[in-house]
This record gives structure tokens, C-alpha cells and sequence, in this order.
């Protein structure tokens, strides 16, 4: 081959290959503009909004109706949230402020909401799924650092993301009362999806499988006991409920409520002051941007993160000054799966910052339990939230 042809087939090949970059290029920029500006796939990973958003539902996270979040943390690999592998996807050498662009409305009462795990500002490098500030709580910092860790702080846009409903907003006064949700002294709507736990009880025998499943539960978190005989916990939405009560073969059903929590170590604000529970908590207000609030040692523990962490003031200073001016909004966030979800009865408020976006629409639901192509629920493909 004359020295003219090897060069024009390294040109070809060449160009060929920055064809590809550019092309490659191209679309990482234009994905990646989306995924901050518009819209951001998310999956669920758990069942704790059951029977609302199910585990395996894929979904796509709508940035403008709260206003997407600029990046903070903009050196990142692309694709990625927080690690890739083993190992931090991003680097936090270059650092920006927190900004969101304008959105088409706040957030309200009811709507599903993606966010950053509050608690998920530090993580255990062995436990990265489990809560930080709980196992420490439990086992003592020491003891839990050596144990899991070692340890990874994170910036705030590279925390977990979690869906929860908002319940309570700005300004709210909170309560449960017997796993119902009561805001300002009114009871909530109770969403199609609520559920909560009861206990069962039967003639002896398990309830027909294939009618379970018809229900929509999931059967692999249910659990027969012959002692009983019957299901100690059933999760149950108001429409099952009634349609468990009519089966022939069951003698009783009745909610399964904890009245008292058992540990305060367990639900926020993890003070042997508050005696609240899943099922029963509060009074408890929501602070708002703007709003001052008389601060005593009482409620302090009701507070005192968000002054110290999420606004980085100084805590002594606000309580020898008797009050404290919130500096931006908070949320209050509980799965729909009310006896089976980690939400802020367990970790306090969602402060406005660490709000994602809102999901609008589930693009794909698969089942792990089943094999291809039973696996697919079809009746969610491109459902409309």
C-alpha cells in the first residue's frame, strides 16, 4: 500500500473516531442538562410508599414545578449521583452556593416529593443505607465509626435521594393520632394509597395467595403465623380493609397502633421529653422562612439541628437569646406505607434546600420477585402521576 493510501485510512479512521467523540460528547452535555434542568429518572427502592409508588416503579422527576436546584457540587461523573462502584463520583474542590431557579408553584399538601435524606450529610462507609445519626444514637459515635466506618461527609445535592408525600408545609401544626395524619386540628384526607397495619386473624388457614396478590400486596413481606393463627401486621389501604373483613375465613381484624414509643431514642426529636410514636406524635410546628419562635430547652431538641446543621447558627447563642428566626421553609414528609417507612417521624424536618423535584410520571414498573416478561406491570407503564 502506497504511503498516500496508508494516510487517507488514518484520516478516515480518524475521523471516524471524532465523529463518535463529538457525537458522544454531544449527548452526555445534552442529557446532562436535562437531568438538571428538566427532568431526572428516579427508581423507587423500597416499599415504604406502598400502595402508592411501588418498589421497582421507575420514574421521571419533574425539576420545574419547584424550580430545578442548581449543581453544588458540579464536578461529577457524568450519570452518576454519589458513587461510582465503591467510590465518590464527585469532587468537592469546587463548591457553589445553593440556588434554585424560579418553579411553577410550591410544594403543597399531598404531593409526592423527591428529596435529599437529611441524615444523609454523613455516612458509614460499611452501612452506607443505614441512618448515621440513628446507629450513633444506638452504639455511641465511637463504637459505630469503628464498627462501619470509615466515615464519608457529603455535600448537600449528594445526599440519597428519597419519595415521600408531604403531609405538613410551612407554617402547619402537626399531629398523628391513632396513624392518621391531623393538621391545624383537622383530620387530613386519607390518600387512596394510605396504608397501615393490621392484625389478622383467621379460621386457620392462609388467605387465598392468587386474591392477595389481586389486591395488590406484596407477598413476600407477609408473614403467616399458625400460633396466632393468622398475619400479626398486614398492611392495608381503606379498600382492602374492607374487602379483608368480607373474607369468609377471617374471625377479626384490628389496627396494630403503638400508642407510646418504647425508645425515644427511636422517633424524633429523641428526647425522654417526648413520649410521641409512628401513631402518635405531636403537636409539632413546622417552621417557617422568616418566622420567630420563642426557644427554650423544652423544644429545643425540636429545633436544634436545623439551627446547628441546616442553618449553620449558633445554638447556645439562639437559646441564651430566648428566640430564633428561621431562615428558610421546612416540610414534613411520611410514606404512604405508614407502619413501613423511614420518614420524618424518624429524622425530623426536610428543610426547602434539599428539595429534588416533584415525580410526574412512572415510565416503567418492574416486579424482582418474578421473571421476564411477567415481571413487567404493564397497567403503570407510562402512568401519569
Amino acid at each position: 500500500m502506497s504511503r498516500r493510501k496508508k494516510f487517507r485510512t488514518k484520516s478516515k479512521v480518524l475521523n471516524w473516531i471524532l465523529d463518535w467523540v463529538d457525537a458522544i460528547l454531544f449527548a452526555v452535555v445534552v442529557v446532562t442538562l436535562i437531568n438538571v434542568f428538566w427532568f431526572q429518572s428516579f427508581k423507587i427502592p423500597s416499599s415504604s410508599m406502598e400502595s402508592s409508588l411501588y418498589t421497582g416503579d421507575h420514574l421521571f422527576v419533574s425539576k420545574l414545578t419547584y424550580g430545578a436546584r442548581l449543581p453544588m457540587t458540579p464536578l461529577t461523573i457524568p450519570f452518576t449521583h454519589n458513587v461510582i462502584g465503591s467510590k465518590e463520583s464527585y469532587s468537592t474542590s469546587v463548591s457553589w452556593r445553593y440556588k434554585r431557579l424560579p418553579g411553577f408553584r410550591d410544594v403543597r399538601k399531598g404531593d409526592y416529593v423527591v428529596f435529599g435524606f437529611p441524615n444523609g450529610d454523613t455516612v458509614l462507609r460499611k452501612a452506607p443505607v443505614e441512618d448515621y445519626h440513628a446507629v450513633v444514637r444506638y452504639m455511641g459515635r465511637e463504637a459505630a465509626e469503628k464498627a462501619f466506618g470509615p466515615v464519608i461527609v457529603r455535600p448537600m445535592d449528594k445526599k440519597d435521594h428519597y419519595v415521600k408525600r408531604c403531609v405538613a408545609t410551612p407554617g402547619d401544626t402537626l399531629e398523628v393520632r391513632d396513624g392518621l395524619v391531623w393538621i391545624n386540628g383537622e383530620q387530613q384526607t386519607v390518600y387512596p394509597g394510605i396504608q397501615l397495619s393490621y392484625k389478622v386473624v383467621t379460621t386457620g388457614r392462609e388467605l387465598n395467595p392468587k386474591v392477595i396478590d389481586q389486591m395488590g400486596l406484596n407477598l413476600r413481606e407477609l408473614h403467616f403465623s399458625s400460633a396466632l393463627p393468622g398475619y400479626p401486621e398486614m398492611p392495608l389501604t381503606a379498600e382492602m380493609l374492607e374487602k379483608v373483613k368480607a373474607m369468609k375465613n377471617v374471625v377479626s381484624v384490628e389496627p396494630v397502633l403503638q400508642k407510646e414509643s418504647q425508645d425515644y431514642r427511636e422517633i424524633f426529636p429523641f428526647s425522654p421529653e417526648y413520649s410521641w410514636s409512628r401513631d402518635s406524635f405531636g403537636p409539632l410546628w413546622i417552621p417557617r422562612e422568616g418566622t420567630t419562635v420563642e426557644l427554650t430547652a423544652r423544644n429545643l431538641p425540636l429545633y436544634e439541628r436545623i439551627i446547628r446543621d441546616y442553618e449553620h447558627s449558633d445554638v447556645k447563642a439562639a437559646l441564651a437569646a430566648g428566640s430564633y428566626t428561621f431562615k428558610q421553609n421546612y416540610y414534613f414528609m411520611m410514606g404512604d406505607n405508614r407502619h413501613n417507612s423511614l420518614d420524618s417521624r424518624y429524622w425530623g424536618f426536610v428543610p426547602e434546600d434539599h428539595i429534588v423535584g416533584r415525580p410526574s410520571v412512572i415510565w416503567l414498573s418492574t416486579d424482582a420477585g418474578r421473571k421476564f416478561p411477567d415481571n413487567i406491570r404493564w397497567k403503570r407503564f407510562l402512568k401519569f402521576l
